[in-house]
């Protein structure tokens, strides 16, 4: 949601003193501020409440009086996976009389015991949510350009009722997994709403019945990735310091300012069996200078990107190279294909059962064997590599940077199964998607990376 917002002012007062808040959230990166629900107004004088992460990657609840802050209750646990969807339910009545009653924090349906910091509300204290003269907002911090870091779920805000979390979620009664669930039976109150972002074309839609429909603004795409399928992503954490930079969700990896740097950006869900295809798209690109986009053993991907795997296997996109890296020792061919230029669309084809790997341009699958078009993940025929230095255990896919000038920016967009390459929709879906959107036909007995194909076919 970067750089979006969704904005309601109400139209009349609600209960300023009771309501409930729940969103499923998935994190895209860790020591980033981020700010799923917020409220308040900058005359007469600056007030202000809101749920969010700090940088510390603890959930919080502030209400701020004429830019001062007046209440802080913060989480000592800290949300750092960004791997997964957390559910967070802030349950607030200030007019209970016990302190640590009048907030309430639950992340996965558990309720959360240990604090920070209790500065609890005064008992019967406004918190501003509710207010008729005051904007409520998704996705931003008020006053500031503080955007929200990461994706959001079936958000719900109840007015006028401190709620518990099975009115959002369950547990699961085979796998004992804290899952999401449809709300019903529940009086949603004046201001009540609750964003199931069914529409793309109206994401604020309200569907609790109250019409209370948020305005839009932004570059908001609706993504099938959510808490019941759970698609990979590029992996925040592995991301390395210095000129990568992760964008739409982790889908999107932008490299620039940096001059032969050798780093790499790791996924999120690595399977140890089955078969896999995803997509990328080359945005922009340089003539002696390349990205390299491929695949290696789990165990060689840990940490933060700054030691190059010995064993992997890589298209450069600035050359028609494909590499093979095997021991430390390198194996690159040369003149394989076309010279890939911005705006190709990469296909990969990973094929753990049979330890094959097989790499794909615009629609066509390269033939290793004959250095041309040809390959067929389904027959088996065509495979760039079947080394099983290479392909082992767990499997993750990277990108690695080798830019010759300090100038180059590289950017390269990552479509896992949910039809954007960044904020674009793929021009047309291929088929034997399974229920995931690729811009080409998926191979036969082939899946999108998620959950869910990874629990039924890995």
């Amino acid at each position: 949601m970067a750089n979006t917002k969704l904005t309601r002012t109400p139209g009349g007062s609600g209960s300023n003193t009771t309501w409930t808040f729940s969103c499923w959230f998935k994190k895209t990166s860790i020591g980033a501020d981020t700010v799923p629900w917020a409220t308040g107004y900058t005359s007469p004088q600056i007030d202000e409440a809101m749920v969010n992460i700090g940088a510390d990657d603890q959930l919080r609840f502030n209400i701020a009086i004429n830019d001062s802050t007046d209440v802080t209750v913060k989480s000592k646990r800290k949300l750092r996976d960004t791997t997964a969807w957390y559910h967070i339910v802030v349950a607030c009545d200030t007019t209970q009389a016990t302190d640590s009653n009048r907030v309430k924090f639950y992340i996965n349906g558990e309720l959360e015991t240990v604090f920070e910091n209790t500065d609890y509300p005064t008992q019967g204290q406004s918190t501003f949510f509710g207010d008729s003269n005051k904007t409520h907002q998704i996705g931003i911090q008020p006053r500031t350009s503080n955007y929200l870091q990461g994706e959001l779920s079936h958000v719900a805000f109840v007015d006028g009722q401190q709620l518990a979390p099975t009115v959002f979620g369950e547990t699961d009664s085979t796998s004992g997994i804290w899952k999401w669930k449809d709300i019903t039976g529940v009086t949603w109150g004046t201001n009540g709403f609750y964003l199931k972002f069914e529409n793309s074309a109206a994401l604020g839609t309200d569907s609790s019945g109250q019409s209370n429909t948020f305005t839009v603004a932004g570059s908001a795409t609706r993504n099938i990735d959510n808490p019941s399928v759970n698609y990979n992503t590029l992996n925040g954490v592995s991301n390395p310091s210095s000129g990568y930079t992760l964008s739409n969700a982790n889908t999107e990896c932008t490299v620039s300012g940096q001059s032969f740097v050798r780093t790499f950006i790791a996924n999120t869900l690595c399977p140890e069996s089955g078969k896999w295809y995803w997509e990328s798209k080359l945005v922009t690109s340089g003539a002696s200078d390349r990205t390299s986009l491929g695949i290696c053993s789990t165990e060689e991907n840990i940490g933060t990107g700054t030691t190059i795997p010995q064993n992997e296997c890589s298209i450069c996109t600035g050359y028609s190279r494909i590499r093979f890296t095997v021991a430390g020792s390198v194996t690159e061919v040369d003149s394989f294909y076309t010279v890939p230029s911005a705006g190709d669309i990469f296909m990969y084809a990973l094929d753990l059962d049979n330890t094959k790997f097989y790499f794909g341009v615009n629609g066509n699958w390269w033939n290793y064997n004959s250095a041309q078009t040809g390959g067929n993940p389904t027959s088996g025929s065509g495979y760039v590599t079947n080394n099983a230095s290479i392909i082992h255990g767990a499997m993750s896919l990277f990108i690695r940077t080798q830019a010759g000038a300090s100038a180059t920016t590289f950017t390269n967009q990552f479509n896992f199964g949910n039809g954007f390459f960044g904020t674009t929709a793929i021009t047309s879906a291929g088929s034997n998607g399974n229920g995931s959107l690729f811009e080409y036909d998926v191979p036969s007995g082939y899946y999108g990376l998620n959950t869910k194909n990874i629990n039924t076919y890995g």
